[in-house]
């Protein structure tokens, strides 16, 4: 396979990456406007039902993901999910009952789990050794451009808040539009999932399947069950990958990016201002991204996630007092950036390449199919609890506790966390 071939489809498939990134992170920005359009601004609850329902399909999408990519192949679920996210694009922004904005939502909720779980499985299965982890990072980028492509979209489109008639199109049309947009990438990656070719991993897994062996001298198969994974030889990597995907999520970077409006205002901020600040968050998480790219193969993926969680652990905590101090302003974003900086470079891009690495061929879609659903478990939890939590704790005490979570991560990372670079998938 020659190495333009190689780029062309990795970049493809990192296109669920894209997608997963910009539907994750467009509710952010349209959540004002559909909150004052169904009428919940006022409910907490409904609140975190609205931005939890997305990720309750993310969990069934991670669920069904594997084993189904185990027993069809991964190229025809990437084209799935890609059907799933312009489904859930156009329907979204048409529905004027919560009910139904909700099932939309949903429907790109499987989508996202779907894409998230095959596509670094895919291109680290596709991709040398030598340049692997930098190619599963390419996922991670398309998330994050997603993410920043997002939060512009979300910029241009909110019109000035000071102006009623602006206010009222925001309502009515503004976040209906910031979901519309995902449509045409969305269209893109539907077409061109149908030019990549199936990964030679499960190729050969099928044929092992047929013949009854396999490369490690086991009964071949292309199906693995649940209860194998949590017994035996393969129990100690399953909940390894299972505390690396929650941690993911439960360091708490990513309610920056879900509930940038309450962090941004609690901060100090405008709307306009926050809008701004939210743009400067994707940029850096654009930045140290690409310093990720390089830095998996040179640092090693044990000493980036080490750092990551040390480095978010301290940010917090400071975060958590600088809070509980009521300072505001420009350090507040500084401090913020720094997280964001911090995550773009270690545990965002490095979760994905460990998950698509630490396990056997032989129950790595399984696998990843459980690890990813246990991320999104953990997304979810993550997301439904931050209203709460920062009402009954405010924004101090909950970053204090993301700031234990991360330290705590730490201790463990540094017992278990195996260092894989450099090695063929079946050694890891």
């Amino acid at each position: 396979m020659s190495k333009s071939f190689l780029y062309f489809i990795c970049t493809i498939s990192a296109m669920g990456g894209l997608l997963f990134g910009y539907d994750w992170v467009v509710i952010g920005g349209a959540k004002p406007f559909y909150e004052f359009f169904f009428g919940i601004s006022d409910s907490p609850l409904m609140q975190g039902v609205a931005m939890t329902t997305a990720l309750v399909g993310c969990l069934v999408g991670a669920m069904v993901a594997g084993v189904m990519a185990d027993r069809f192949g991964r190229k025809p679920l990437l084209t799935v999910s890609a059907v799933l996210f312009t489904v859930s694009a156009l329907a979204t922004g048409v529905f004027n009952d919560f009910i139904m904005f909700n099932v939309a939502r949903f429907i790109g909720g499987v989508g996202i789990g779907v894409a998230s779980a095959l596509a670094p499985m895919y291109i680290a299965e596709v991709s040398p050794t030598k340049i692997r982890g930098r190619m599963v990072s390419l996922n991670q980028m398309a998330i994050v451009v997603g993410i920043l492509a997002a939060q512009v979209v979300n910029m241009l489109l909110a019109r000035d808040t000071s102006d009623s008639i602006s206010q009222v199109w925001n309502v009515e049309w503004g976040w209906r539009w910031m979901f519309w947009a995902e449509a045409l990438p969305a269209g893109l990656f539907l077409a061109m999932s149908f030019f990549i070719p199936e990964s030679p991993v499960y190729l050969r897994l099928c044929e092992e399947r047929r013949e009854g062996t396999s490369s490690s001298g086991e009964s071949g198969t292309c199906d693995t069950g649940l209860l194998s994974l949590f017994s035996g030889s393969y129990a100690d990597v399953m909940v390894l990958g299972l505390v690396i995907a929650v941690f993911q999520q439960w360091c708490g970077t990513n309610v920056i990016f879900n509930y940038a409006q309450e962090i941004f205002t609690g901060a100090g901020f405008d709307v306009d201002s926050m809008f701004i600040n939210i743009v400067i968050t994707g940029i850096a998480n654009v930045v140290f991204t690409f310093v990720a790219l390089y830095t998996v193969e040179k640092w090693g993926r044990r000493t980036l996630m080490l750092i990551g969680a040390c480095g978010l652990g301290l940010i917090y905590l400071t975060l958590g007092t600088f809070y509980a101090l009521h300072v505001t302003g420009l350090v507040m974003v500084v401090l913020v950036v720094m997280a964001i900086s911090c995550y773009a470079m270690t545990l965002g891009p490095v979760t994905w390449v460990l998950l698509a690495e630490i396990f056997p061929n032989s129950i790595r879609g399984t696998a990843m199919s459980v690890c990813t659903f246990a991320l999104w478990t953990g997304c979810c939890t993550l997301t439904f609890s931050f209203p709460s939590m920062n009402s009954y704790l405010g924004s101090s005490g909950t970053f204090w506790i993301y700031g234990v979570i991360c330290l705590s991560a730490f201790l463990f990372l540094f017992k278990r966390c195996p260092e894989t670079k450099g090695k063929e998938l079946k050694e890891c």
